[in-house]
């Protein structure tokens, strides 16, 4: 069900848990006489100012106290969605949050679905739909660099640029349309350049927005690094060595890993996911071939694939099978146990492969270096977060541009110019919402915390 004026919706705002504080938020157009009952107020009369903290005991419909704190009231529009909002603050009780919860419930407010308070932010203006996604972004940072980036979206940074563009792009659009408007009439060459030189600054500020939104893409997602090969080539080692913590069982035994182990590094401050996999053979143990079923499977969700051979057996049979088997996806060779040979071993697959000991160190800082290029992480600055469906519709905005250049060039005609710069702007509506985006609204806040 769609948000719908009127509705009161009700959620507890802090994570799950025991903590000092809890917090539980109401919004809507019963807000207010719902809190003020809450905390045992007059709800014939207001009796809160906006924005004062009150020091109220929290009590159940027939005045049985359930916990005491702060109660503020912050009225529409001046409030986080737009609407009247109160916010009980107490202790960071589950038990005593949910008996709230439910005594709101009883007044005639329901149950926030995930993301409902900052989905009614964006359908009452308060935020557009790429600050509504920054909030995400923002709680979900998992590195200095991903708060940074979300931090900027929120304040607007992505949505401010692609305003200039959309902007820039109507201008366009309005000097096609005046010239199907006086068809009959000779505007003359200047009116021609005029959209040409449109289109050039419409395809330049497109091109350098996409590539930093797809930088903002790349920081926000993360990235995940798949180690492949045989057993006992020290795919754990190297785990435990980029990780720097023993959180993989390392033994000479081949088949000690039999299931997925993942790790978390920073690289030039993106988070990256390590999964270490069961080595790749042929396996009567169940419990080993059910980990080798899994490492095949989660090759398919990775950005790039360490394939790990062992230097002092060289290119083994075992490993051009594993090679042969792999995904179409980017793949760097590493050529590990460095230290006990004396020269580098042939290399069929790769040109230009790490060398690299992980049980002595040797190598790691070119291993993290072509990591970080390898998953495009090189700029370690970020202008704003963004999404993939962003770096879709700046795409998508692009090509269309691009189209829009070349018909103008071949002096197409001006019906088609104005359609595609009309396509080209619904394109770019749908980044901050500016067009209708209702099909993809559910998808985008389903993915948020209860009571954000």
């Amino acid at each position: 069900m769609r948000y719908q004026q009127g509705d009161t919706i009700v959620a507890i705002a802090t994570p799950p848990g025991e903590g000092g504080v809890g917090i539980l938020r109401i919004s809507g157009a019963s807000a207010l006489p719902i809190g003020q009952t809450l905390c045992g107020m007059d709800t014939t009369t207001p009796s809160m100012l906006p924005r004062h903290a009150y020091l109220r005991r929290f009590r159940t419909h027939n005045g049985q106290i359930i916990d005491h704190g702060i109660v503020l009231y912050f009225p529409a529009p001046q409030s986080y969605t737009g609407e009247d909002i109160v916010e009980l603050q107490g202790h960071g009780s589950p038990r005593a949050l949910a008996a709230l919860e439910r005594e709101a419930i009883a007044l005639g407010a329901r149950a926030a679905r995930a993301g409902e308070f900052t989905e009614r932010a964006f359908l009452n203006g308060r935020l557009d739909l790429a600050q509504a996604e920054a909030v995400a972004d923002l709680i979900h940072a998992r590195s200095d660099a991903q708060v940074r980036a979300a931090a900027a979206s929120l304040e607007g940074a992505f949505s401010k640029a692609v305003a200039e563009i959309y902007r820039s792009l109507l201008q366009c659009l309005a000097l096609v349309e005046a010239g199907l408007d006086f068809s009959e009439e000779d505007l003359g060459t200047a009116h021609e350049q005029a959209i040409t030189a449109g289109l050039n600054a419409l395809h330049q500020q497109l091109a350098t927005l996409l590539l930093q939104a797809q930088q903002g893409a790349r920081l926000a997602q993360g990235g995940r690094v798949v180690l492949i090969g045989r057993p006992n080539v020290g795919k754990s080692s190297l785990m435990n060595a980029l990780a720097q913590r023993n959180s993989a069982i390392v033994t000479a035994v081949p088949g000690t890993t039999r299931d997925l182990l993942r790790e978390e590094i920073l690289l030039n401050g993106v988070p990256v996911e390590l999964i270490d996999t069961a080595g790749l053979r042929e396996s009567d143990d169940e419990v080993e071939s059910e980990g080798i079923a899994r490492a095949r499977q989660i090759l398919q969700s990775a950005q790039l694939i360490l394939l790990i051979a062992d230097a002092s057996t060289g290119w083994l049979e075992e490993d051009a099978i594993i090679f042969q088997g792999l995904p179409k996806l980017p793949l760097l060779m590493v050529w590990n146990k460095i230290d006990k040979v004396s020269c580098t071993p042939p290399s069929p697959i790769d040109q230009n492969p790490v060398m690299l000991s992980a049980r002595h160190g040797q190598g790691l800082d070119v291993l993290r270096t072509r990591l970080t290029s390898a998953l495009g992480m090189e700029g370690a600055h970020c202008a704003f977060s963004a999404r993939e469906r962003h770096v879709e519709a700046l795409a998508t905005c692009l090509n269309h541009i691009a189209d829009a250049q070349n018909l103008q060039q071949s002096a197409g005609p001006a019906e088609l110019l104005a359609q595609l710069l009309r396509e080209a702007a619904t394109a770019l509506g749908t980044i901050t919402g500016r067009i209708d985006v209702e099909d993809i609204l559910g998808e985008i806040f389903s993915r948020f915390c209860i009571g954000k």
